[in-house]
């Protein structure tokens, strides 16, 4: 059998439980946040609080359901693997794929939102242009980060999430302690109970980058880390942004929200003055900034190498640099396409482009978590509770509860992510292109070129 000749340079197992743990948090407190909230302010006013508060729960439910299949299996490959070896490669490279390609395609509209928060400090510059500039030279500086080694792209993540989540809490606080206007929130459901579902996507999108966690198993020096940093940040973004957007609703008028300008800048200038909101634009630049570093650069990259690794894309993916032991190769084309993102973005309108991207990832990463939680249930069945307490060390509490409610929120999130017939058009694209990818895939097994066997 030819299987693809790949030079022995494996990942390096440097990161520690603390820089997991800011992978999940920065992963989350992304664009999604600080600018698509805006969206969804709009459409649920006040009661936009509980969809958020709600999708936090799912994403929770979700990380945790697939503990103790990430600690048992660790893998670059993470969902990809797992759910191949359990449900077959149809729906493992379909899990793979969706969860990593739509971080790729991300990378366009976090830059997008970068680009915008960035804007801030030069009211001057053209608005369209200006997004678009700060938007390509931070993606850049970001992706050079990642080349460089998951040693310094993880400390540059930590120190970025600590700064991030001090903020949050500082507002926050001095939020509460200078007093809300709580009039602002009556009425709680402008729009009905429609409009606070409508939300629950939205949220989805702010909270769903934490599963990038689960990509980092070949280069955790222990296993275990990925359990405990799963639990804890989510407790971790569930409390502090709930709070930070409880105090926006009880600042700003839910009318006034604008994706012109971030909700919680617009609070600070409210709270602390031009210097507070200059602060909090701050924040918002951190959190686009943690959510190209480590969510669209490093997970697709991590997942495209460990599919490469088994001749599932081309052998560039799977080249990992002797020097800062990281896959370059995939990295650079991650880069080009987020470009390219960039450049679309720039002639069709930075607020579209950014908001139908958002949604469709919702759809192709809710698919892969759901697929990826089967997988969990069907690795629990295998080994046993006592032996996964014994052989794995981390074993998921409340079984099966968890992830029953996970996937019974993953079906919902989906039922409300089609609000339109544009939605069910991009979900019937990608799901064509797919079938032409698989049906090479399946005439090169065939063929001896790659495996049959699972890869785990």
């Amino acid at each position: 059998m030819n299987e693809p000749k790949i030079k022995n340079v494996s990942l390096m197992r440097s990161m520690g439980f603390w820089q997991v743990w800011a992978v999940g948090v920065g992963a989350v407190v992304g664009d999604g946040v600080f600018l698509y909230m805006a969206d969804g302010i709009q459409a649920g006013g006040p009661s936009a609080l509980i969809g958020f508060f709600f999708a936090g729960v799912v994403q929770m439910l979700l990380m945790v359901a697939m503990g103790e299949i990430s600690v048992g299996m660790p893998h670059a490959g993470a969902m990809s693997v797992w759910v191949e070896k359990y449900m077959g490669k149809f729906f493992g490279l379909l899990s793979g794929l969706t969860f990593s390609v739509g971080w790729v395609v991300l990378g366009g509209s976090i830059s997008v939102a970068l680009g915008r928060f960035t804007c801030y400090w030069f009211p001057s510059m053209d608005l369209e242009f200006g997004t678009v500039f700060w938007a390509a030279i931070f993606f850049s500086i970001f992706v050079l980060m990642n080349i460089a080694g998951t040693a310094i792209a993880g400390k540059g993540q930590l120190g970025l999430v600590v700064v991030l989540v001090a903020i949050m809490v500082i507002f926050s606080v001095v939020g509460f302690l200078k007093g809300l206007n709580m009039s602002s929130f009556t009425p709680f459901m402008p729009n009905g109970f429609g409009g606070m579902t409508s939300v629950i996507p939205i949220a989805t999108y702010a909270y769903m980058g934490a599963a990038c966690i689960c990509t980092s198993g070949s280069e955790c020096r222990k296993a275990t880390d990925l359990g405990r940093a799963l639990v804890w940040s989510s407790i971790t973004f569930i409390v502090v942004y709930t709070l930070a957007l409880f105090v926006v609703l009880g600042t700003i008028d839910w009318r006034d929200a604008s994706m012109d300008v971030s909700p919680f800048t617009a609070a600070a200038q409210i709270i602390f003055g031009s210097v507070g909101a200059h602060i909090l634009n701050v924040a918002a630049w951190l959190a686009a900034a943690t959510c190209l570093i480590m969510g669209t650069v490093y997970t697709p990259s991590r997942i495209f190498y460990a599919m490469a690794l088994d001749g599932y894309l081309p052998k560039l993916f799977a080249r990992v640099s002797a020097k800062t032991k990281t896959p370059v190769a995939g990295i650079v084309v991650i880069w080009i396409i987020g470009i390219i993102g960039i450049l679309v973005a720039y002639f069709f309108g930075a607020t579209d482009f950014y908001v139908t991207l958002c949604n469709q990832a919702v759809i192709a990463w809710t698919i892969s978590w759901g697929l990826a939680v089967i997988a969990g249930i069907k690795y629990r069945k295998e080994m046993g509770a006592e032996r996964i307490r014994k052989e794995v060390g981390w074993k998921q509490p409340f079984y099966p509860v968890i992830p029953i409610l996970a996937l019974a929120g993953c079906v919902y999130i989906l039922y409300l992510s089609f609000y339109d017939i544009w939605q069910v058009v991009g979900l019937a694209i990608w799901v064509v292109i797919y079938l032409i990818y698989y049906a090479n895939i399946r005439a090169r097994i065939k063929k001896g070129l790659i495996s049959a066997n699972a890869r785990f």
